[in-house]
């Protein structure tokens, strides 16, 4: 996959050159670059932001610089142009699921208190991490970048080190252990050590199931629960 991002502080995205995402891009699975909006600007200063027409308070990122620096990229890279901001819809595992199956993507991180309105011609999606506010687009582009790129094939040593995880199903994972088995005085789950495969099974969807019920009742209405689901939930009353 190939992911440009359109940003004023470049220098933040050198975090995707370390750990699984760095050897993903050193084997050619990733092809990530931060571009600096700046060097389109055509102020003799490099200004990028300028007051708001009506008043208020803070700067607006003007409409030169962003305009150019996706036409620019637009030449090399065909992929969708995605905005992180506060009107698009809160991103989830089912939006990374989506995009981690595009070739290429484009980012754009807002700074200051947004974009000129006449941007939004230019940009075919908006991604929010939450209702919350961060100092910077940057701030909210890294995990949803990392959260793509994991879910494509090759990234991750085995398919297995996503599709348990929390979220990939809808449930929150299940409880896991290491050595030792007796810690402080807690002991590892004596099914776990069993090497019944079945049992081991049953009891972390059971547990898997009981935390999201306990820790995220909003996903865990959502779930659609199967027979053997509501039999293992049943065992517990």
């Amino acid at each position: 996959m190939k992911i440009d991002i359109l940003t004023l502080f470049p220098e933040m995205f050198n975090i995707f050159d370390h750990s699984i995402i760095g050897r993903a891009k050193h084997n050619g699975l990733l092809d990530i670059n931060a571009i600096n909006i700046r060097d389109y600007s055509e102020d003799k200063h490099k200004k990028v932001d300028d007051y708001p027409y009506g008043g208020g308070a803070g700067m607006l990122m003007t409409p030169q610089p962003l305009v150019d620096a996706i036409s620019s990229v637009k030449k090399h890279n065909k992929g969708k142009v995605i905005f992180l901001g506060p009107r698009g819809s809160v991103f989830n595992h089912g939006t990374a699921l989506k995009l981690s199956q595009e070739e290429e993507l484009i980012f754009v991180c807002g700074h200051y208190e947004g974009i000129d309105e006449r941007v939004y011609d230019y940009i075919d999606m908006e991604i929010s991490l939450g209702d919350f506010i961060l100092t910077g687009g940057e701030m909210a582009c890294i995990p949803i970048i990392d959260s793509i790129c994991r879910l494509i094939p090759g990234v991750l040593s085995t398919s297995e080190s996503y599709e348990e995880e929390s979220f990939y199903e809808g449930v929150l994972e299940y409880p896991q252990y290491t050595r030792p088995v007796s810690f402080r005085g807690k002991d590892v789950p004596e099914v776990l050590i069993s090497g019944h495969h079945e049992n081991i099974r049953k009891w972390r969807r059971l547990e898997a199931l009981k935390l999201t019920k306990e820790k995220r009742p909003d996903l865990f209405k959502k779930i659609e629960l199967t027979k053997e689901d509501r039999k293992l939930l049943n065992s517990l009353r």
